[in-house]
Formats: C-alpha cells, structure tokens, sequence
C-alpha cells in the first residue's frame, strides 16, 4: 500500500494484537510475518516492537531475516524498547544486550527508555552520568536512547526529562514525547514548549482519552486510551506545539485499550492511522 501523507509509525502495543503491558509475558500472540504486513498494509512507514518479541524473534526467526523482512515490505522506521533502571548498575543487563544486539541489525531511529515505577525522582544528579554513558553506549550501536515520561514513574513529566537530557548533554541522548503521558502529568503545553528543544525530541506519540482517569493510572494507561479525536486531549495544540518546534515526524500512533486489543489485528491498524490522519 501507498504510505500515508503523514509519515505514521505503528508503536509496538498499537500492532501487538491481544497482549498488554501487564501480562507476565507480553508476547504478541500475531506471527510477525503477518504482523509486518498488516502495518504496511494500513500505511504506516514504521513499527515498533518490545524486547520480549525480539527475544523471540531473535531465538526464531532471527533478527537478520527480520530486517529483510521489513524491508521488504517498504518500513523505514524501526523503534525498540523499553529499557527501565538503566542508571542501576547491572539492573538492566540484560535487557540492555539484547536491544543493543538487536539495534546492530535492525537500525532503529531510537531505543525508548522508561525509569521505573514509583515517586518523582528528587535528585536527577544520579542519572545525568548513567543516561551519558548509555548514549554513549547506543551511539557504539548506531543509534540513541529516548526518554518517555511517565506520570506514575520516576521521571513523571516531560519537563523533568528534559532537564535530565539537557544536563546529560549527548547528542544521542533525547525525549519520547507521549500526549498520554503529557496530558495526565498535568503539563501544560507552554510548560511544554518552555521545556523542549528541538533537537531533543527523537519521537511523538499521538493517542487519546477521556476526562477522568479510570482506577490507577498504570491501568488507565493500559486499559483505556482512546483513538486520536475520540477523547479530551488537546492534541491540535500539542502537535502545534511539536510543529514549531521543527518536529515533522514520523508520528507514532500508541493505542492501548481493552476495546482495542480485542479487534483483528488489521482493523485496529486501519483505525489507529486514520484517526492520527484526522489529527495531523
């Protein structure tokens, strides 16, 4: 299929099918053969996919076939993730080898970084050198490392993480910019624009949702996010904001909800694009 005019990158959870952040073994039950396919189909330019399916595509398919294979069907944007506790020496190990492995591969633009559950961090001092080095680390790698804030997480706003990045001052170093994110922190967008700079914004992601959190945010967030246009958010506002900035995309499209998990992989896929489309 033609791309979209609007470049478009399916996220990880937006393709991953009935699976969630909250299952002990987030797999996505969809082959990735038919998984590539169905972004490509629905227009996207790009996916993402999480550490738990490129460990099983890597002991399967293999990450060299799995390059050839979005190649072949014409995506250009590769995101991976998520690494957590990443300023904890050895606690992210692991995790950190095998999205390093599979970066050597596939190339992504980005590996997307998190912090870990729990109160606002008080001190950034402790994650300024840990967040150089890992640059440093995914620059060896061919790629950068971005921050996605989270309100129920240690780096909660996207003003925070912007301090963090400014003061680890790496170039491969930046932020995940998520309007769920952004908008149930609180932030406001001038705060927004007052915190971002251009260079430091690696990725965007476009979802929706509606006034009041339903149960604890992690659940929310997971459970009842909407398509672009069918919630609250001010996302003209915010994507006025990323455009002055100079962002032009691509724009990722992060769906996650109950109601959304349980459509065909490829209807979710069509709907998820044409409501970032109506936004953009």
């Amino acid at each position: 299929m033609t791309p979209l005019v609007a470049p478009l990158v399916a996220t990880a959870w937006t393709s991953a099918g009935n699976t969630s952040p909250k299952h002990p073994l987030p797999i996505s039950p969809v082959p990735i053969t038919e998984r590539v396919a169905a972004v490509a189909a629905a227009g996207f330019t790009g996916m993402g996919l999480i550490a738990d399916d490129l460990r099983a595509i890597r002991d399967t398919l293999g990450f060299p076939a799995l390059r050839d294979l979005v190649a072949d069907h014409g995506l250009r944007h590769i995101e991976i993730e998520l690494l957590e506790h990443w300023w904890i020496p050895g606690a992210s190990d692991d995790v950190r080898s095998l999205l390093f492995d599979a970066a050597d591969i596939l190339a992504p633009a980005f590996i997307k970084i998190g912090s870990a559950p729990g109160p606002r961090i008080d001190d950034i001092n402790a994650l300024v050198q840990p967040l150089r080095e890992l640059a440093r680390q995914a620059t060896d790698h061919g790629t950068r490392v971005a921050i996605e804030t989270m309100p129920f997480s240690a780096i909660n706003t996207v003003p925070l993480g912007a301090e963090i990045v400014t003061a680890a001052a790496h170039p491969a170093a930046g932020l995940l910019v998520d309007a769920w994110h952004v908008f149930r922190a609180g932030t406001t967008l001038d705060e927004l624009r007052d915190a971002l700079t251009p260079e430091m914004i690696f990725g965007v992601e476009l979802d929706d949702a509606a006034a009041d959190v339903v149960g604890a945010l992690f659940d929310d967030t997971v459970d009842n996010r909407l398509l672009c246009g069918a919630g609250t958010f001010d996302l003209s506002g915010l994507i006025g904001v990323l455009r002055e900035l100079g962002f032009t995309g691509p724009w990722g499209v992060e769906i996650l909800s109950s109601e959304f998990r349980a459509l065909p992989v490829d209807e979710g896929l069509r709907q998820a694009a044409g409501s970032a489309l109506a936004v953009l």
